[in-house]
């Protein structure tokens, strides 16, 4: 990215607010628009000057197909500002900055309101292929005799419904759910179920803490529903976790495993947009950024060990730019499970794996937890898949600001095998 500067203008997200076993009240387009609202709202900017919308989505809705072009004309930016949709599984936001980057260093754009989102509170339950199979043939009958027939070759375990989450959730390619891949980092590192338990309780403590000291209000933005109901912070943090309280959970993936609903990001809707612009932007419409996009790598690995993606994405940026682990002032690795991040952190320290998986001499070394999601991470916040890669890369804009620090990546698993990492400068 030598030729042409990308900067980071402003970011906004919504509270993620955790699934309930209902479908929540906002769709995802309600979620994204006003993210996108408020953002241009901030920067007095008008929704028409935009070059495109660009937004990552892992799971939209049936009725809202394309959503960045939905979330675009939804915003007010009108019929001219074209709006698309990426997917990249757990890194779409990021994708979405990325593909902003690109149409900004090729010259084909200079303003992009970019960003990603998720309500999976609102993925689909779907019919079994059986009993699809049966409605065709019912369809298909002509007479009172025929449709009885049919009938008659239904079968009771035909209407046990199919979760289409826990589908998104597992990789067709190993036939195995994201949690079981997190038991397989657990089991190759040697991590505890204490170790996963403690790294819970100090996201939801971080988070907690954040949230009381209004580490969050500049990027969150609130939200009313229907209703006129206020939501106005992640309703997924308990500042009352305890070593305690989630040694009483069990293992979900695994009835013999470590991984908990309580060690593991949550189920969540919600949505982050962030303003990126070319050097000509920020001096037409006279913006002030605050960080630049230097650098950007994607990884592919084991889908069966997707959580090292990490590593595998940000180890690059680090080479590139000749930097140690301790040369980045603060990090931001999505919490997928913290047996996933605790994995990426073994991973560095370990000579074998630097060595036979990354073509390096030795290890990298350890990263410094206090320089690591110091506002805790998606296992207190939650995990709109779509939106996640999205919110790391912002808030780690507003730590480096907060702390008056130059130097950030953000990097996160992705279901499939791969990883993807950004390097940020805050300017």
């Amino acid at each position: 990215m030598a030729d042409r500067a990308v900067y980071l203008v402003d970011g906004v997200r919504t509270p993620f607010l955790k699934a309930k076993n209902e479908p929540g009240p906002f769709r995802a387009s309600d979620l994204a628009t006003r993210a996108l609202q408020m953002l241009l709202m901030r920067q007095r900017l008008d929704p028409a000057v935009l070059d495109e919308v660009i937004l990552g989505c892992a799971a939209p809705r049936a009725d809202e197909v394309n959503i960045g072009r939905v979330v675009a004309l939804r915003a007010g930016c009108g019929r001219k500002v074209p709006g698309w949709t990426v997917m990249r599984n757990c890194a779409s936001g990021m994708q979405a900055i990325d593909s902003a980057a690109a149409q900004i260093l090729s010259g084909r754009a200079d303003l992009i309101a970019a960003g990603g989102v998720d309500a999976l509170s609102h993925a689909p339950v779907l019919f079994s292929d059986e009993f699809v199979r049966f409605l065709g043939r019912f369809a298909a009958a002509k007479s009172p005799a025929q449709k009885l027939a049919a009938l008659r070759q239904l079968r009771l375990r035909d209407l046990k419904p199919v979760i289409g989450l826990m589908k998104g959730l597992t990789d067709p390619v190993v036939k195995q759910l994201m949690g079981q891949t997190a038991e397989t980092l657990a089991t190759r590192f040697g991590i505890t179920r204490e170790e996963m338990d403690a790294f819970a309780v100090e996201s939801h403590r971080r988070a907690a803490a954040a949230h009381e000291a209004g580490h969050f209000a500049h990027e969150m933005t609130p939200l009313f529903d229907a209703q006129g109901r206020f939501y106005a912070h992640d309703d997924g943090v308990r500042p009352d976790s305890s070593l305690e309280k989630l040694a009483k959970l069990k293992p979900f993936f695994d009835r013999y495993g470590r991984v908990t609903p309580g060690n593991s990001s949550q189920i969540t809707d919600g949505a982050t947009m962030l303003l990126v612009a070319s050097e000509a932007a920020v001096k037409r419409y006279r913006l002030e950024p605050v960080a630049r996009l230097v650098d950007t790598h994607w990884a592919g690995l084991d889908p069966a060990q997707m959580g090292l993606g990490p590593v595998h994405a940000a180890t690059p940026l680090l080479q590139r730019a000749g930097w140690a682990l301790d040369d980045v002032d603060f990090w931001e690795i999505n919490e997928a499970f913290a047996a996933q991040v605790l994995a990426c952190l073994k991973a560095w320290e370990s000579d074998d794996y630097c060595r036979s998986e990354l073509g390096l001499p030795m290890a990298l070394g350890p990263i410094d937890r206090s320089r690591l999601n110091v506002d805790g991470g998606a296992i207190a916040l939650g995990h709109p898949v779509g939106a996640s890669g999205a919110r790391i890369v912002w808030h780690l804009v507003e730590v480096l600001q907060r702390h008056n620090a130059k130097r950030g990546i953000a990097a996160i698993c992705i279901g499939g095998g791969l990883g993807g990492a950004m390097r940020i400068e805050r300017l």
